[in-house]
């Protein structure tokens, strides 16, 4: 009998040995590579970890003639506006903004329409909105320290566009009171702001979204381990096998890469497709920035994963080296509460309304040319990419 025992624990310990070792060879499918920096700790509301902002629906939605409803998001990079205080006198933006009668919605007057036809409009806000500041002693060096009035947050609001990160590398260029100032004038206009501790949720037509940020740059862990953190984070609110289902739209934005780059990294790769893998993240969509430049798009089990949306408004530079980028738009086809399909488009743009300089004001592509140059840049980065999309319509399906 004794003997009979010991032999069934022997099997059984090999069993478990076997399942071990299977789980890490599906663990395996999906690499990382290392790339982070030093980290910076960002205790904004960090004693409301995982907490969200929520906002009344400012878009619409589409009501089909089948019953179904379609929910477009449009999405946007980099938002620098203001003036960087490690240059003196005025600044290139307070310029070019007194020549606009000081209206700081000049920045969005070609693009407007768009943000206030669809459901949500998403960007990152790279800079600060503050009146007063301190530099901190580790960012006196950099060479971009971007600040604004906090009443410039208006153009937010007054443009439609409802959410946006606060979770990037310039984040806390003037500290905590910087990055406290800037999340409170978002608040005031009702805009809602996302960092890696803070959510944002936007509901409409009865379908909830929720939008996380998250950046490689300035964190404490490592690119594998952020891609465990967005997993456990999503679980909380989405969680098929304990029947566990808040949102019907996901959205991860991060902020990654290295500059100037037209194609994501390896770690950037894994990690999208880590996020939005439904046996994984399980997200609905990754949008990306940092990098300044466009990046392809991909196709990853049915989510599509937008690496890089370049620049949308960039005060940094009035003559960048390649000024451009363009508009992101997505619909989510729901039928019954559920979701059928998505599809994309896309709407080249350069960063300024001028082409012999940068005005900040991001426009419309119209001449084929310049157009064909957005694409064939996508296409030709893409080609690098195993399940980069083929196509980029400009028009929807």
């Amino acid at each position: 009998m004794r003997k009979v025992q010991i032999g069934m624990l022997l099997l059984l310990l090999i069993c478990l040995c076997m399942a071990v070792g299977s789980f890490a060879e599906e663990e395996e499918e999906i690499s990382f590579v290392d790339v982070t920096r030093p980290p910076s700790a960002n205790p904004l509301y960090a004693e409301e970890e995982d907490a969200v902002t929520v906002k009344m629906p400012t878009g619409t939605v589409i009501q089909q003639d089948d019953g179904s409803v379609l929910v477009t998001i449009t999405a946007v990079g980099d938002i620098t506006i203001g003036r960087n205080v490690q240059y003196s006198g005025k600044s290139i933006f307070t310029k070019e903004l007194e020549k606009q009668n000081n209206d700081v919605n000049f920045i969005f007057r070609n693009v407007k329409d768009i943000f206030e036809n669809d459901s949500l409009t998403i960007a990152n806000f790279e800079g600060v909105l503050a009146d007063n500041y301190q530099i901190p002693s580790s960012k006196k060096n950099n060479e971009f320290l971007f600040i604004a009035p906090p009443e410039y947050a208006s153009v937010l609001s007054d443009n439609s566009v409802e959410m946006v990160t606060i979770e990037n590398n310039h984040t806390l260029d003037f500290g905590t009171d910087g990055l406290r100032s800037t999340a409170e004038a978002l608040e005031k206009e009702g805009v809602l702001w996302a960092n890696n501790e803070h959510g944002a949720e936007y509901t409409i037509g009865g379908f909830k979204i929720l939008l996380l940020a998250y950046q490689t740059l300035n964190q404490p862990y490592t690119s594998s381990e952020l891609a465990r953190i967005v997993e456990d984070r999503i679980k909380q609110v989405r969680n098929p096998e304990l029947g566990i289902d808040e949102y019907d739209i996901i959205i991860v934005y991060y902020h990654w890469g290295n500059e100037l780059d037209y194609l994501p990294r390896d770690n950037q790769v894994d990690l999208a497709r880590y996020t939005v893998d439904p046996e994984h993240g399980n997200a609905d969509l990754v949008l990306g920035a940092h990098s300044h430049r466009i990046n392809p798009i991909e196709q990853y089990k049915g989510r599509y994963i937008v690496y890089s949306l370049a620049n949308c408004s960039f005060a940094g530079n009035n003559k960048p080296s390649d000024m451009y980028t363009f508009i992101f738009q997505t619909r989510f086809k729901f039928k019954n509460g559920k979701l059928m399909q998505n599809t994309f488009r896309i709407i080249p743009c350069r960063i300024s309304s001028r082409k012999d300089y940068n005005d900040f004001a991001i426009t419309p592509l119209t001449e084929q040319t310049n157009i064909d140059t957005v694409i064939n840049t996508l296409k030709a980065a893409g080609s690098k990419l195993t399940y980069a999309v083929t196509q980029y319509p400009l028009e929807w399906e």
